[in-house]
């Protein structure tokens, strides 16, 4: 059995309970799969869980010496992405201003996702998933398509799962990764 994490982690823990709970609600209000559910629905989660949560998360990962820098970077700069982004939700700006910061946040996931090179696929996957639905959501604000705005909450909504997942399984003890198997000419594999 294969764990990205150690157990006593709390702060990665909640780091990406935070990340998932908030990417699935903001995914889920882009794909407005659920009737009368959008992404302004998700606005307090991503102010208090995916905001304030997730911030002090990275500093507790700062603080914490056993923790290396990048859990701390990745949570305390997405804390400010979530808050900024539902504090800015309910006031007025041109599609191409919206945009701008979510292309700009598209840049910060692709930092993680190049920076998580020594994480565990499923964290790797859930910056990456997070970095795809954020070009996809800005290019969907620039040229005003709510089709292409759908399926990039598709991708937001799978990277929540990822990080959810993630978390749960560290809290859990269950396996985030594949059992690897022996294969090759001459070589039989039990199972």
């Amino acid at each position: 059995m294969d764990n990205d994490v150690s157990a006593g982690s709390t702060t990665w823990t909640l780091g990406h309970l935070a990340l998932g709970l908030t990417l699935l609600a903001f995914g889920l209000g882009h794909t407005e799969v659920i009737d009368g559910v959008t992404a302004a629905d998700s606005v307090s989660l991503a102010i208090y869980v995916g905001g304030i949560a997730l911030f002090v998360a990275g500093l507790m990962a700062f603080r914490d010496r056993d923790h290396d820098t990048f859990t701390g970077t990745a949570f305390a700069g997405l804390g400010a992405f979530w808050f900024t982004w539902g504090l800015g939700a309910d006031t007025q700006v041109s599609d191409n201003a919206a945009g701008l910061f979510l292309l700009l946040f598209a840049l910060v996931a692709l930092s993680l996702t190049l920076g998580a090179s020594a994480s565990a696929p499923l964290t790797r996957g859930a910056y990456g998933l997070l970095f795809v639905a954020m070009v996809l959501l800005a290019v969907a604000q620039f040229g005003d398509s709510a089709g292409l705005a759908k399926v990039g909450g598709w991708f937001a909504v799978v990277g929540g799962l990822a990080a959810w997942y993630a978390a749960t399984a560290a809290l859990a003890h269950w396996p985030t990764a594949m059992p690897r198997r022996a294969a090759g000419r001459g070589v039989t594999a039990p199972g």
